[in-house]
């Protein structure tokens, strides 16, 4: 697997369910976007940049499809979430050598809950989630967990 030497662009994405329809979106210059994964329910991301990169892109439908996988893993380990969990993934491009590769950056909070468990399920939910398993081995995919 190769792992970037230099960043050249990154693209982030902060999924979450959106409990509240009165939330505060996007202001001018922003894009909201509203995917669906395979749970069917939505995930918003508020505030995406307007012409957004294609690291923006790959990163918000990867984060739609993880979330669900998250919740997926979190029901087989019989674990609630805390209603306030979320996912941060940082898609980048970056050069090696005279070439190009990507890697990816995962923030997940889930407050309240123990860090191994956390971690636990976020290793799982990688081996539910169609597009990490489609990076596995392709990508260096690193994992930050959050739990304050």
């Amino acid at each position: 697997m190769t792992t970037i030497e230099k960043v050249l662009f990154s693209g982030n994405s902060h999924a979450t369910f959106n409990h509240d329809p009165d939330i505060q979106r996007g202001e001018h210059g922003v894009l909201n976007l509203e995917l669906s994964a395979f749970g069917g329910e939505s995930h918003e991301f508020i505030g995406t940049e307007l012409h957004p990169r294609a690291e923006q892109l790959f990163s918000g439908a990867w984060s739609a499809c993880y979330i669900s996988a998250f919740e997926i893993a979190a029901s087989m380990k019989k674990v609630t979430l805390p209603s306030d969990y979320s996912i941060d993934i940082q898609v980048s491009i970056g050069s090696v050598g005279k070439g190009f590769c990507l890697g990816a950056q995962f923030t997940v909070r889930a407050p309240g809950l123990a860090l191994e468990t956390v971690g636990a399920i976020a290793h799982l939910a990688h081996q539910i989630c169609p597009y990490s398993k489609a990076v596995n081995g392709n990508i260096d995919v690193g994992l930050n967990v959050v739990t304050v």
